[in-house]
Order: C-alpha cells, then sequence, then structure tokens
C-alpha cells in the first residue's frame, strides 16, 4: 500500500510539472526572453539542422515535447500505481526504466534549470525510490 502511495505521489509531482511547463510555454511571458530583441531573432534564424524551422519554433517545439513526456511519464506510472502495482513492482525493467529517466532529470535540473523544478523532481526522485524499497520488504 504505502509503496504504491510513495510512486502514486512521485508521478503527480512529475504529471503536475509537465503539465505546468506545457502551460507556460503557451501562455504567459515565463519561457520567453527577458530581452524581446532575443525573440525577434530566434523567429527569423534557423538552425544549421534545417531551414525549415526558426529557433523559436524549435524552441517551442522542444518545450512541448519535454512537457508531453513528462505527462507521460507521469500517466502511465501513476496508472500502474493504482492499478497495476503488483505489475509494476514485479517488472524490473519498468523501474529500471523509471529510475533512470527520474535519475536523469534530477541531474539535469542541477546542472541546466532552476531550483522549482530541480527540488520538485528531486521529491519525485525520493518518493520513487521509496516506494521501492517499500515494495521490497
Amino acid at each position: 500500500m504505502i509503496a504504491s502511495l510513495l510512486m502514486a505521489i512521485s508521478a503527480a509531482i512529475i504529471l503536475m510539472l509537465g503539465t505546468v511547463h506545457l502551460v507556460l510555454t503557451f501562455h504567459g511571458s515565463k519561457l520567453q526572453p527577458r530581452e524581446p530583441s532575443l525573440q525577434v531573432e530566434m523567429k527569423r534564424i534557423t538552425p544549421n539542422i534545417s531551414r525549415e524551422t526558426t529557433m523559436w519554433k524549435a524552441w517551442i517545439g522542444f518545450n512541448v515535447s519535454h512537457s508531453l513526456c513528462a505527462i507521460l511519464f507521469g500517466l502511465l506510472y501513476g496508472y500502474f500505481a493504482i492499478a497495476h502495482s503488483d505489475f509494476l513492482f514485479q517488472s524490473g525493467f519498468l523501474l529500471a526504466v523509471g529510475f533512470c529517466l527520474l535519475a536523469s532529470l534530477v541531474v539535469l535540473g542541477k546542472v541546466y534549470w532552476f531550483s522549482i523544478p530541480f527540488r520538485g523532481i528531486s521529491l519525485s526522485f525520493a518518493c520513487y525510490v521509496g516506494s521501492i524499497i517499500a515494495a521490497w520488504r
């Protein structure tokens, strides 16, 4: 029971962070540059990989895909924790994938992001590890 609860909390945190990130990508100015001229240039300049997009479109696309992956993780692991916890906690593959993803996000959060996502992901990771420990007892 406690293992499923901790896993569901872990998933809910990532789901919430992904959802907030998705909303902020399209609404408000939180993910826009502080310097307006930079956004103008991002809308004009293309990356070396292709002239079919702009740096601004790539920025939006990366943020949306990042959000969708967090939402997918939260939905799947939350669902498994609530509806199929025996399956989840007996699957070394699913536990390893989730562990590696969250551990990677903790590192990314520390190195590249700011304190709010780093703290949220760290809390999610702690709940995730706690759920595995509780399941193995």
